[in-house]
């Protein structure tokens, strides 16, 4: 999955394909709407004012979130010092420069961008659709035995592989989880477990002084990711707006995703000294953050202009569409309590 999403010329991030909007695989939330990086940066302002940093957005896509959020923040007279954006893919880093260039030159010179995490950040770490892109360890459970699920080469063709888990702390993650303690009979159990998302969040927790770690993505709290129905795992392909379950097919050409554990980040970042902050759906995060306020500053009485952003506004709030598949977790360290997206709704709890 990492050669496939990442190989330097030829993973499907790294080459020069046009992954977002209606052109590319997939649709992200900030092509969907501008409502949804102007929203996100009430909860930007509100840290920015208690820390005085900056913005690190891990891997920015096309560039839109972080200028839609940037001019909002300018409105609300709250702009950071500096906004870093960390992006692996020189591609995509080069759209993301002439985006800002083209459409918020006046802003480009708070813009930077890194290769690697910092040392030490001050500030909102911010990143949207980014821990369901890491690779994942695929584990099949069955009765008296855990696997670990591997590709082989076979006739020209990759085909999956297992082999048996004997020890190692991949072993004992699977073990402590739910389907070892359910899988019976014949029945076999196939999901995922994130280690470099893990590892991740907690070196985030490592970097960050003061400040919050706010990532959005599509996902479930431990119980429900690792169901009893959910036998096959989540692991899923996109491409050319077709989604589909077969990793093998046309591999460097299109996305490979995950699902995200977001019990497992939680967890992660606390280890790492964190204080888990909120958890939530995205319609009750983008609600608590103004969303509708922003929505009401388009007239009815003109609708061409606010029935199109009615919809778009449908398609991030509809527990059909992202609003309750996609979640937001904050954690962070030195903040006062409560962050503004997270005042009524929180589920922190269920984690």
């Amino acid at each position: 999955m990492e050669q496939a999403l990442y190989a330097p010329g030829l993973g499907y991030y790294s080459a020069g394909l046009d992954k977002f909007g209606a052109g590319g695989d997939f649709v992200t939330a900030p092509e969907i709407s501008p409502l949804f990086g102007q929203t996100i940066a009430h909860q930007a302002a509100q840290v920015l004012r208690q820390t005085g940093g900056s913005i690190l957005e891990i891997g920015a896509g096309s560039g839109k979130l972080a200028l839609d959020l940037m001019l909002e923040l300018e409105c609300l007279e709250v702009l950071p010092e500096r906004y870093f954006i960390l992006e692996l893919s020189a591609d995509l880093r080069q759209r993301q420069q002439q985006r800002i260039e083209r459409e918020a030159a006046h802003l480009s010179s708070r813009f930077a961008w890194l290769d690697s995490l910092p040392e030490k950040f001050t500030g909102l770490v911010l990143g949207n659709e980014v821990l369901d892109a890491m690779p994942v360890e695929l584990i099949t459970w069955r009765p008296g035995i855990i696997s670990e699920r591997g590709v082989a080469l076979q006739d020209g063709r990759f085909v999956w592989a297992e082999r048996a888990l004997n020890k190692g702390g991949l072993l004992e993650q699977a073990i402590a989880l739910p389907p070892a303690q359910f899988v019976c009979g014949e029945a076999a159990y196939t999901s995922e477990i994130n280690l470099a998302a893990q590892g991740f969040m907690h070196s985030l927790g490592q970097m960050l002084e003061r400040g919050l770690i706010l990532m959005l993505d599509y996902g479930f709290g431990q119980s429900e990711y690792y169901h009893p129905q959910r036998s096959q795992g989540t692991l899923m392909c996109h491409y050319r707006h077709h989604a589909h379950g077969d990793p093998f097919f046309l591999p460097g050409l299109q996305d490979i995703t995950a699902h995200v554990d977001f019990s497992a980040m939680a967890q992660a970042g606390m280890e790492a000294g964190m204080d888990l902050l909120g958890y939530a759906s995205q319609a009750n995060f983008l609600i608590n953050c103004g969303l509708t306020d922003l929505l009401g500053q388009i007239s009815p009485e003109d609708p061409a202009a606010y029935l199109p952003v009615v919809a778009q506004v449908q398609k991030l709030m509809s527990p059909a569409e992202m609003g309750e598949l996609f979640k937001a977790i904050a954690l962070g360290r030195g903040l006062e309590a409560p962050l503004l997206g997270f005042a009524r709704g929180d589920r922190s709890h269920t984690l």
